[in-house]
């Protein structure tokens, strides 16, 4: 009797001793495992955007948005990719995956908060006009009966549809698939005017001094960001981190220097 009850203890005693170690062995087994950091970003951009992202003599994609881009890879451990897409489909892109960020002189406008998620703003923008130099256009009035040029996809195109007056007088919205292509256009006569984004407009504007002019007036100051999909909430909050940091250590305001001339960061 006595050795039957000590083989029960024994028996018990065992099972007890395994039913443990399989609680330990489980654990780590069962636990959710963090996400992992992505080792490859892919930016989205139009690579035909100077100075935001723009091909060199070299055929080397360069630019301030590419610098900023590459520093915030760095600080995320991560290799950037850089993409070029067709700018007037780059929600496409965004949201089927082919990039995970759009990082190019990207405006931020309710519209598009609705399918993307923004970091908060880094640069101010203005959507200016250009003209010919001896152009007889001086003003917005002077649009009317006037066919105007904008890149398609571009923020311009809703900076000047918000002004109902100047958009109803004017002879046509005509859209270029870019910048340069609208610039040739409105050189030899076929534009009478170019909205365009500040920083791209006077980039271009200073290479060929004489022939073109700025407008006193514009079409409204806007912010630019840089835009996930909106459930890539955790890139998203590494991508600001970096971000914050890079204008708080002077990082985003050197990059800024060696493409403007001067900081012009928004803090």
């Amino acid at each position: 009797m006595k050795k039957q009850t000590s083989l029960m203890i024994v028996a018990l005693l065992a099972v007890t001793l395994l039913a443990a170690c399989g609680k330990k062995e489980a654990t780590p087994q069962n636990a959710a495992a963090a996400p992992a950091p992505a080792a490859m970003i892919v930016v989205g951009l139009d690579d035909n955007f100077p100075p935001m992202g723009f091909r060199d003599e070299s055929n080397t994609l360069v630019g301030f948005d590419i610098d900023l881009a590459s520093e915030a890879g760095k600080r995320l451990g991560a290799e950037v990719s850089f993409k070029p897409i067709d700018w007037n489909a780059k929600e496409a892109e965004l949201s089927s995956k082919r990039v995970d960020v759009l990082w190019n002189g990207l405006t931020i406008t309710e519209a598009r908060k609705e399918k993307i998620l923004f970091t908060t703003p880094y640069l101010e923008n203005r959507q200016i006009i250009i003209v010919t130099e001896g152009s007889p256009v001086n003003s917005k009035a002077d649009l009317a009966g006037k066919v105007v040029g904008v890149q398609d996809g571009s923020s311009a195109i809703e900076a000047v549809e918000k002004d109902a007056a100047t958009a109803k007088s004017l002879q046509e919205l005509k859209k270029f698939g870019d910048n340069v292509t609208a610039l040739m256009d409105l050189s030899v006569g076929r534009l009478d005017a170019l909205v365009v984004d500040e920083v791209v407009g006077r980039y271009y504007t200073t290479k060929k001094p004489g022939e073109y002019r700025v407008l006193e007036e514009n079409f409204g100051t806007e912010d630019y960001g840089v835009g996930t999909r909106k459930e890539d909430t955790e890139l998203m909050a590494r991508l600001q981190k970096a971000m914050d940091e890079m204008k708080n250590d002077g990082s985003a305001a050197a990059i800024s220097t060696k493409w403007f001339g001067k900081d012009i960061i928004k803090k």
